[in-house]
């Protein structure tokens, strides 16, 4: 492996968190050469943020900050000051059958009407007394296998065909890890038994946000620790020729590089490198993702109290087109032009072509839900409607996804070409912001002193904890 000294000309295509970390790693280890390009006209990728023309502030969907890194806490702590966080207990939800259920929803069947629960219960039951045997073959077929007919017909299918916007059995399930907790038949009776509401699972349990900016501001920071001059927005590449060392811009311009850091979705990108052979780059055609609609909803008032607390909704139902709805002023009153006067909902709505949805229809759609659920009293409420479209919103762990990645990744690390990030990477269960961050930063590590990359090869080490 080259080291520093030797590096050269680093490209970084993207400037989301991945291309950002990649860049703020070489800044700390003194290498200067390094140019990121950026289509958009804003940092951030998918955690950019935008003030609507009513004075609201909206993320790009639900991000919050929690981290499995001590090196990404300690960047973190640096770009905002310690005032300059907020910091929150979680209280997620899920709406169903007209009542809240607290998060994990497989811990708290109690609160269901009875004939759910013992639904619920009679299929964990059954489960239990008779194990499913060998291995799954889908997504789908898991769900059934952990959590039993009841609860699988109730809220996990429903549920997760809402967010994946694809049939479950196309879908595969080792991206699970700690993202599902899997249920333990004792405990649920235990919390039935006690009355207990059993909401401390995850590692998101405790989060911060920015107090102002929303979650753009922490990439705003960062881009600026790196300097404008390393970073060159609404710059797209078209081509990358990989035996030239050559990039194309969209302007046609040719630039030259040493090294190279990909971010950009990996279906879109392969096709650019004209060194690889036409059967990878049909591989890489084959994987699957979602897009999301953001709608944000800027309302006069406060919430009624039940809503005040709360952080996020799960909405597994077919009464409202979302699957989440953050209760987004919670986060931070600057999300709202006076706290006093306005509070704010930010709903998703997960789309594919197994799954449509018609960008023209889904505000009012959404606003529909929004009365339809009850978490809004009537549209004379509503200050402010914003939306956003992101075309790639989750990277679908679909059951040929392993198997593509197996080929295209080795093909492109052949030519001297890496790709990483959300999209990147193209591995759902390394993708938040922590995650997106340092596979960045292990990237530019690797190809400095040969320290091995751990999130993106390992992301069950990574996810339990032994990031550095």
């Amino acid at each position: 492996m080259p080291r520093r000294s030797e590096l050269g000309r680093v490209a970084i295509i993207g400037a989301g968190p991945a291309g950002l970390g990649a860049a703020f790693r070489l800044k700390e280890l003194g290498h200067e050469d390094f140019v990121i390009y950026e289509s958009s006209a804003f940092v951030g990728g998918l955690a950019a943020s935008a003030v609507d023309d009513k004075g609201f502030t909206w993320d790009i969907g639900g991000h919050v900050q929690f981290s499995h890194y001590a090196y990404f806490d300690r960047v973190m702590d640096s770009v905002l000051a310690a005032d300059e966080w907020l910091h929150h207990q979680r209280e997620s939800w899920v709406w169903i059958r007209g009542r809240f259920v607290p998060y994990p929803f497989q811990y708290n069947i109690r609160r269901l009407p009875q004939e759910e629960l013992d639904r619920c219960l009679r299929g964990l039951e059954e489960l239990h007394r008779h194990p499913f045997q060998g291995t799954p073959a889908h997504f789908g077929e898991w769900v059934l296998a952990t959590f039993g007919a009841g609860m699988a017909d109730l809220f996990m299918t429903p549920y997760n065909l809402k967010v994946w916007a694809y049939p479950l059995a196309e879908l595969s399930y080792g991206w699970v890890g700690e993202r599902v907790a899997v249920t333990d038949l004792g405990r649920v009776r235990e919390n039935i038994r006690i009355g207990k509401d059993d909401t401390g699972w995850g590692p998101n349990n405790t989060f911060r946000f920015p107090r102002r900016g929303g979650t753009g501001a922490i990439w705003t920071r960062v881009a600026d620790r790196i300097g404008a001059d390393r970073i060159r927005l609404q710059t797209p590449v078209s081509a990358v020729r990989a035996a030239r060392k050559e990039l194309v811009l969209g302007s046609g311009a040719r630039e030259s590089f040493d090294a190279i850091l990909n971010t950009s979705p990996l279906d879109r990108f392969a096709p650019m490198v004209e060194d690889l052979s036409p059967e990878v780059r049909e591989a890489a055609s084959g994987l699957r993702h979602s897009g999301a609609h953001i709608v944000g909803v800027g309302l006069r008032g406060k919430p009624r109290a039940e809503l005040a607390p709360k952080c996020w909704m799960y909405f597994p139902e077919d009464d409202c087109p979302f699957y989440r709805v953050t209760v987004f002023s919670n986060y931070s009153p600057e999300n709202v032009p006076d706290i006093g006067k306005y509070w704010s909902l930010m709903a998703e709505t997960s789309e594919s072509p197994r799954k449509p949805v018609r960008p023209d229809s889904v505000v009012e759609e959404t606003v529909r839900g929004l009365l339809a659920t009850g978490l809004i009293e009537s549209r004379g409420q509503i200050e402010s409607l914003w939306t956003r479209h992101a075309p790639y919103g989750y990277p679908t762990p679909s059951l040929g996804r392993d198997a593509i990645l197996d080929r295209v990744h080795p093909a492109l690390e052949a030519l001297g070409i890496s790709s990483r990030g959300r999209f990147g990477a193209w591995k759902y269960e390394a993708s938040n912001q922590d995650h997106s961050f340092m596979q960045g930063v292990e990237w530019v590590d690797r190809l400095s002193s040969g320290a091995p990359e751990l999130t993106f090869p390992h992301p069950a080490k990574a996810n339990a904890g032994v990031g550095r």
